[in-house]
């Protein structure tokens, strides 16, 4: 786990959360905590076990996706030497090394239905078996598991054990994702670039010029937080300036003119297609609401200049290029729009 993480927010939502994970740490029943992938399922499997009666007792983490089906039942359980090929010695599971303490499951939705059938056992009578071997072991630990998957979904389609959902949902934390977390995203990314000017020897930290705070609330996020802070140290550590407000973002690290617009089972159509010239990117605002059209292409215009002087690093020459504008033309456009005066020229 990513103990560099801390939980940062202020959000009622996330809040929440976190208030029901440590209400829930002291209780000896597991706990499934449910989120899109980089809410901070682990950081919230860690809480639990650091506010627990355990915390002194390892914390074990298995990855459920990571290993195959057929490894992940010896994983769990452990073997005995001889239990299968290539089984040269006797091995201890993940339960056996989690013994008086927490064992986290990530990924628990892809779990087979035979590792179920034995997980149930185990949560059930506190007891596993090694592969291999005929007589049980018992076991003293606090299950605690994460998905992006719907389980009642999956139990209702025969994909998921129904009698295990219910011994493992005792309490059942949901995350939510970071586009809903009001107030969050601009905390978040201020805690991330103080981090990384940090780690960069910054004298100060410069914050982010209001278009590309503006550019930071706006996005979806799909990868929450976890793309959150990839974005932002991506920024900061491209910005050369440290005296100046961080000027551009990328949120796809993949963008780029020389990006391959092929490959060898592209249609020839296809191709073609990719080689046409871009089409203009949509206006974000909602169409329906805007009452003043000059008011409303301006603050796009506006926009634009910032967006593609921040990715020129204020250089005034690239951005015209770029922007298919003379340099007149766009020290003119500057000028209307009061952006003279925060270009390096």
């Amino acid at each position: 786990m990513d103990r560099e993480v801390q939980f940062i927010g202020q959000s009622g939502a996330f809040l929440d959360a976190v208030e029901r994970a440590s209400r829930a740490a002291p209780m000896r029943r597991p706990v499934l905590v449910i989120g899109e992938r980089g809410t901070g399922k682990e950081l919230i499997a860690e809480r639990l076990h650091r506010l627990s009666t355990r915390w002194q007792e390892p914390l074990v983490t298995m990855n459920c996706a990571a290993l195959p089906e057929t490894l992940i039942e010896a994983e769990l359980f452990g073997h005995e030497a001889g239990a299968f090929t290539g089984a040269t010695r006797a091995r201890v599971g993940r339960f056996e090394e989690a013994d008086k303490g927490t064992l986290f499951l990530d990924e628990l939705g892809t779990l087979s239905m035979g590792a179920q059938e034995r997980l149930l056992r185990a949560v059930e009578y506190g007891e596993v078996t090694r592969i291999g071997a005929s007589r049980p072991i018992r076991v003293d630990v606090r299950i605690v598991a994460a998905t992006n998957e719907d389980l009642p979904r999956m139990a209702a389609q025969n994909r998921f054990r129904a009698d295990l959902l219910d011994r493992l949902s005792f309490e059942v934390i949901t995350l939510p994702p970071l586009r809903v977390r009001e107030g969050d995203i601009a905390v978040l990314a201020d805690y991330f670039g103080r981090r990384m000017a940090a780690e960069l020897h910054w004298d100060a930290w410069p914050g982010f010029a209001p278009h590309v705070a503006d550019q930071l609330e706006r996005y979806a996020w799909p990868g929450n937080v976890r793309e959150l802070r990839n974005v932002i140290e991506r920024a900061v550590y491209r910005w050369d300036d440290p005296t100046v407000p961080i000027g551009h973002v990328q949120f796809d690290p993949f963008e780029s003119p020389w990006k391959p617009a092929t490959t060898p089972h592209t249609p020839v159509h296809a191709a073609a297609a990719n080689d046409a010239p871009a089409r203009p990117a949509p206006l974000r605002a909602d169409l329906d609401d805007i009452a003043d059209l000059r008011s409303a292409v301006e603050a796009h215009e506006r926009a634009i200049l910032e967006h593609h002087l921040g990715r020129n690093r204020y250089n005034q020459r690239q951005t015209a290029k770029a922007l298919g504008l003379t340099y007149d033309q766009l020290r003119h456009c500057m000028k209307k729009h009061g952006l003279i005066e925060r270009s390096a020229g």
